[in-house]
């Protein structure tokens, strides 16, 4: 099987693609109109941009989806696209790929807002005192939304001595021993540290609202690594204000960026990080195993693997 992949991602990837046993023609595509390349490609691997973003209310293009064979978005979320992405014939994710990273700034921030040494730091002999530090081992992770992400996250935890409790759709056993699964609300009013790991669907706009929150601890910390989407952040700054909560890091916010001057820039319980914890130019190797792997599966006739539902979204 001869294959053209029209390829988003860098030079430097493509290149290595073009070494696939299978020996595919790759071609770099224009960021202005990447759903262009149904034209001509079998297989489109796309990354979120600005273009995507902008076509999401867009009805589809007349040439959609072309040529297509298969749809490879190299992150895990499709909610950057529009809809009619998921109407080629397959469309797969890079799911996992950036897991422990992801994982590895969830207990950053974990440590950091436990521990705060630099909050702690003595400048002079008038500022030596005893300051209480905050505990990781004993305390309990709730992870809502427990797929690779959530699980990389568990295990962490639970190796630091955590307790974990995490929500997740489908009613399954947890696949992550030690871990306690139990409804959404619970989850939430049992957390230390509250990790939002789900993924962005109609059914979880503004999941995390005021009712949610209202069932935290007024010293539990809310760690959003999903999407901004699922959290409302006007309850979110409102719990707060009001002491409902005690401190938030958030990696994602909607719309992203936020506009110049909003609130949470400036929050003094607010962390707010530039949707970096995926560090996904340190996975680029990882990503380019996977997409390897699956496109030999692809031309032996067998299924890519973390392939998208499109009635789940994800």
């Amino acid at each position: 099987m001869s294959l053209i992949i029209a390829s988003q991602l860098e030079p430097g990837f493509n290149d290595n693609l073009r070494r696939h046993a299978s020996a595919p023609t790759v071609i770099e595509v224009p960021d202005a109109a990447p759903w262009d390349a149904a034209r001509q490609a079998d297989v489109l691997l796309i990354r979120p941009g600005p273009s995507w973003k902008a076509q999401r209310q867009a009805p589809k293009p007349d040439l959609w989806p072309g040529k297509l064979k298969w749809v490879y978005s190299a992150s895990t979320g499709v909610d950057f696209y529009p809809d009619w992405l998921l109407d080629a014939p397959l469309v797969t994710c890079g799911r996992g790929v950036a897991a422990d990273e992801i994982a590895d700034y969830v207990l950053s921030a974990i440590y950091h807002h436990a521990k705060n040494l630099e909050g702690a730091r003595v400048r002079s002999l008038s500022e030596w005192r005893q300051i209480p530090l905050g505990r990781v081992s004993g305390s309990t992770v709730g992870i809502i939304g427990f797929g690779a992400i959530g699980q990389e996250v568990a295990r962490r935890a639970l190796a630091l001595g955590a307790h974990v409790t995490a929500t997740r759709r489908r009613a399954e056993a947890s696949p992550v021993a030690g871990v306690r699964l139990l409804p959404l609300e619970e989850v939430v009013a049992s957390a230390d540290h509250i990790v939002l790991a789900l993924p962005a669907t109609r059914d979880t706009q503004n999941l995390i609202n005021a009712r949610v929150l209202n069932r935290a601890k007024p010293t539990a910390h809310l760690i959003n690594i999903a999407r901004g989407s699922v959290l409302d952040q006007a309850a979110l700054v409102e719990a707060l204000d009001a002491g409902r909560l005690a401190f938030a890091t958030l990696d994602v916010t909607e719309p992203e960026p936020l506009p110049e001057g909003h609130p949470i820039y400036t929050h003094p319980k607010i962390r707010l990080t530039p949707h970096i914890s995926s560090n996904y130019l340190a996975v680029r190797e990882r990503l380019f195993d996977k997409v390897s792997d699956d496109l030999s599966r692809f031309v032996r006739g067998e299924a890519p693997s973390d392939i998208v539902d499109a009635a789940a979204g994800y």
